[in-house]
C-alpha cells in the first residue's frame, strides 16, 4: 500500500495499526484530546467505538487510514510476535521523516525494524502500565490507571515535542527517558511472574496474592534479577517482588493478557516474556527452571489448545 504523492495531513493526525485494547484506548484519548487519529487495519472500515473510563462514556468514530498520502506518525501497539510483520507492511506507506512509536510486552530485537528504516525516519519505544480490556470488537474499557515512560531509540526525529505532547495525550501520564531497556528488564518481570501464571490458573491477578504462589513468584523474579543483573541491568529481587506484588494489588479484578490471549485459543506473547527470559539465560549459562517450567506449560497448553 504505497502512497501516490507526499500530500501533507493536518499536523494532528495520527495511524494506529491494529484495533487492539491498547490501541483502541490511544486511539480513544487522542480524539478526546483533539488529535486526529485513523486506524490502518487488515481490511480498513470505519469503528463506532464506545469508550469507557471513570466519569467517562463516550461514542467516537474512528476512520480508517487512507492510502493517498504518506504517513507521518504511527504509534504500533501490537502483540509482540506481530511487530516486525506490522512495521515490514506500514513501512512503504511512510513519509521519509515518519516517525513510529511501537509499544508492546515483553522483548522484541529492535536491529530488525532499524534496519527497514529510511536514514530520515524515527523509531520510539513506549512502555505502558495502563490497562485496557476489549468487551467487544466495538468497545475498550480503561480498566486500571497507569504511567509510561517513552524513549527514542534512534537520533533521526524533527518534532520530538509532538511526539510527546501526543503519547501523554494517548497513554499518559508520560516520563520521557533515555535508555528504556532498565525499564523494560522491570517489566518484564512483572509480567513473567504474572502472565504466565495466571493463565496457568485461568485466574485473575488478585489471585496470585495467596500464599501458596509466593515460592513460585519469587523463583521467577529471582531468576529475573539475576539475568538482567548479568547483562548489566542491576535489579534488586527484594525490591522487584514488592513491585510484582503492587501490580498485583493494583490490578486484582483484571485479567492478564496472557490469561485472556489462552482462554480465547489465541497466541501468547510467552516466547517474548519467559521465552527471551530463557534465551538470554542459555546464553549466560544460567540456570532459569522456574521461568523455563513456565514456558514449557504455556507453549503445551496452547498447543494443546
Amino acid at each position: 500500500m504505497v502512497a501516490s504523492h507526499p500530500s501533507t495531513r493536518p499536523a494532528l493526525s495520527w495511524c494506529i495499526v491494529g484495533r487492539g485494547a491498547i490501541g483502541l484506548l490511544a486511539s480513544a484519548r487522542l480524539q478526546l484530546a483533539g488529535y486526529l487519529p485513523s486506524l490502518w487495519l487488515k481490511h480498513p472500515q470505519s469503528l463506532q467505538l464506545t469508550f469507557t473510563a471513570i466519569n467517562q462514556h463516550q461514542q467516537l468514530l474512528l476512520l480508517p487510514q487512507t492510502t493517498d498520502h504518506f504517513i507521518q506518525r504511527v504509534f504500533v501497539p501490537v502483540k509482540a510476535y506481530d511487530v516486525i510483520s506490522a512495521v515490514t507492511q506500514i513501512i512503504p506507506a511512510l513519509s521519509p521523516s515518519a516517525q513510529l512509536v511501537i509499544s508492546h510486552n515483553g522483548m522484541v530485537p529492535h536491529q530488525p525494524l532499524l534496519q527497514q528504516l529510511q536514514p530520515g525516519q524515527g523509531l520510539w519505544f513506549l512502555s505502558t502500565s495502563q490497562a485496557a480490556y476489549k468487551p467487544a470488537v466495538d468497545q475498550v474499557i480503561h480498566s486500571g490507571e497507569g504511567k509510561s515512560y517513552l524513549a527514542k531509540l534512534t537520533e533521526a526525529a524533527s518534532d520530538d515535542q509532538h511526539i510527546i505532547n501526543a503519547m501523554t495525550a494517548a497513554l499518559g501520564p508520560l516520563e520521557v527517558v533515555a535508555d528504556i531497556y532498565p525499564l523494560l528488564w522491570h517489566k518484564l518481570a512483572i509480567n513473567a511472574a504474572i502472565n504466565p501464571l495466571s493463565a496457568l490458573e485461568n485466574c485473575r491477578n488478585g489471585q496470585l496474592s495467596d500464599p501458596q504462589y509466593l515460592p513460585q513468584i519469587t523463583a521467577l523474579v529471582s531468576e529475573v534479577c539475576q539475568v538482567a543483573t548479568a547483562l548489566g541491568y542491576p535489579m534488586q529481587p527484594a525490591s522487584t517482588l514488592t513491585e510484582v506484588y503492587r501490580v498485583i494489588a493494583a490490578t486484582a479484578g483484571n485479567f492478564s493478557s496472557m490469561q485472556q490471549d489462552v482462554a480465547a485459543g489465541r497466541q501468547t506473547e510467552i516466547n517474548a516474556i519467559s521465552g527471551y527470559i530463557c534465551q538470554q539465560a542459555a546464553q549466560l549459562q544460567l540456570a532459569v527452571p522456574a521461568n523455563q517450567n513456565m514456558l514449557s506449560q504455556i507453549l503445551a497448553l496452547t498447543a494443546a489448545n
